[in-house]
């Protein structure tokens, strides 16, 4: 996606975003959230933190830090995910992928 398309879709995005992230406490991981979102929307071959943070034009830190080291619940966003994916798309199957999951080798 180009940035011209990303700011024509910004505000969906960040509805979603804010309807997906909502359960996350702090205000600033849920913004964080949502840029991480556009990064890995924004066309590029590496979707890794410094690309997408020089394609967005923030330091990568701020990506770096809510990936691997800011505490939210990630079965919130997902269970928010699934119940939004299971209303918009109408899934036939789901493939669940072990590798996302921790504990799970």
């Amino acid at each position: 996606m180009t940035p011209e398309e990303m700011e024509e879709v910004r505000p969906r995005l960040e509805a979603f975003a804010a309807e997906m992230l909502g359960s996350l406490a702090r205000r600033d991981q849920r913004a964080k959230g949502e840029m991480y979102l556009r990064g890995l929307m924004l066309d590029g071959k590496r979707k890794s933190m410094q690309p997408m943070a020089e394609r967005l034009g923030v330091d990568h830190q701020q990506l770096q830090q809510f990936v691997s080291s800011s505490t939210w619940d990630y079965a919130k966003v997902r269970e928010r995910l699934a119940r939004w994916a299971a209303a918009h798309i109408s899934p036939e199957a789901y493939a669940i992928d072990d590798v996302g999951f921790p504990g799970c080798e």
